[in-house]
């Protein structure tokens, strides 16, 4: 007998009692299959060829992917949450145990809303898990609905908040001491921060409020809006840009850049596999998180 290769190559056999000709050939392991295309940089053509079969062949093979929700042992918990995007209306909202690397919950929705993650909240409840911090990227309102618990604002968030109504680049010195004391936020302690920032707004605050010179108008518009909106942004988020500095026994995270090496590394392998229908990417998605987180 001939043995046969990778590539599904066969071997004409004959039956001598009847006369019918069939083909033989090795099995494809399925589970392999799955294997090679959610761990590996495979399309399905390229597999379909590897494995000496249809696309169609792989497509019924790769429908062998069955998710099933597996709830954590682990039940007292820092969890991080956030929802990423791909187009306008497909997203994946998430909540991870922050030092266990481990999906606790995940749900794909259209959009980002405060409800979606309270479902996931209640759901984390009813199972049993006990829930010491919150690290959220800083949708409005969500913190006040969170506030059960302590709940810390992603500092790298409010810092992408602040470069985004300053540039990176800012035309006069406020914006520029603003935007500086921002980025050192990650290397200064709550007190030194706070201070520092109060200084700035006094020194900067006639800047801050000037308006525009206009006798016609009653109450004219500020000179400088986007330097506003960064100044209260960091001025309303303050207290819970240090949650993790009040709450140090608790060992909280002060950003959610874990959740986001989740995101980058989910897209990164969506991206080999472009072209797939909503239900086939959303198939990839559960099966590479199953594996590994």
């Amino acid at each position: 007998m001939v043995r046969n290769g990778l590539r599904g190559r066969k071997q004409q056999y004959k039956c001598k009692d009847c006369g019918r000709q069939f083909l033989g050939g090795s099995r494809r392991d399925k589970s392999q299959v799955i294997s090679d295309y959610v761990e590996g940089k495979q399309t399905r053509a390229q597999l379909a060829d590897k494995y000496g079969v249809s696309v169609r062949t792989i497509e019924r093979d790769l429908e062998g992917m069955r998710y099933v929700q597996k709830v954590s042992k682990d039940k007292e918990v820092v969890i991080q949450m956030d929802t990423t995007y791909w187009g306008r209306d497909f997203g994946l909202m998430v909540i991870k145990d922050a030092y266990r690397n481990k999906i606790l919950r995940r749900k794909y929705v259209r959009h980002e809303t405060i409800a979606g993650y309270m479902e996931g909240v209640c759901w984390l409840r009813e199972h049993g898990f006990r829930i010491y911090g919150v690290v959220i990227d800083g949708l409005r309102g969500l913190a006040d609905a969170l506030k059960a618990y302590p709940v810390q604002h992603c500092q790298f968030h409010q810092m992408m908040t602040v470069r985004h109504y300053l540039t990176r680049n800012p035309d006069i010195e406020a914006s520029r001491a603003l935007l500086s004391l921002v980025g050192s936020m990650p290397r200064m302690d709550k007190e030194s921060f706070m201070g520092a920032f109060e200084e700035w707004h006094v020194k900067y605050k006639g800047i801050l409020n000037e308006r525009v010179q206009d006798r016609r108008m009653k109450t004219p518009p500020y000179m400088r809006p986007k330097l506003r909106s960064a100044y209260f942004s960091l001025k309303r988020n303050m207290k819970r840009l240090w949650t993790f500095y009040d709450y140090r026994d608790r060992i909280i995270p002060n950003t959610n850049n874990g959740l986001e090496a989740v995101f980058a590394d989910i897209k990164s392998k969506v991206r080999v596999h472009s072209g797939l229908t909503r239900e086939h990417r959303m198939k990839l998605i559960d099966e590479y998180l199953s594996r590994h987180y």
